[in-house]
């Protein structure tokens, strides 16, 4: 079992920057890929970037050059820096990991930006 913890989330103005970060604990040594997911009001859930185990990195083309997804196995946390946002990066944010076909979630962080 993998839990992860979002934080990071808030309202930002348009052209501003968040950092999200995403705590693992759990049996993080089954993790093969971990990415960020984002859903919208009345939108199915999206990919925005993952990274894997070698810190191969992919981005949705609507957030590449905006978004950076990194992580730090020392604190066995994910983030994904983001600036210039804009008023469609509006979403609920979703740490994601998959481990050995299983997929885990947590519970999603609000980024809200205003026009």
């Amino acid at each position: 079992q993998v839990q992860l913890v979002e934080s990071g989330g808030g309202l930002v103005q348009t052209g501003g920057s968040l950092r999200l970060s995403c705590a693992a604990s759990g049996s993080i040594f089954m993790i093969n890929v971990m990415g960020w997911y984002r859903q919208a009001p009345g939108k199915q859930r999206e990919l925005v970037a993952v990274i894997s185990t070698g810190d191969s990195t992919g981005y949705a083309a609507s957030v590449k050059g905006r978004f950076t997804i990194s992580r730090d196995n020392a604190k066995d946390t994910l983030y994904l820096q983001m600036n210039s946002l804009k008023p469609e990066d509006t979403a609920v944010y979703y740490c994601n990991a998959r481990a050995y076909g299983d997929d885990y979630w947590g519970q999603g962080t609000q980024v809200t930006v205003s026009s």
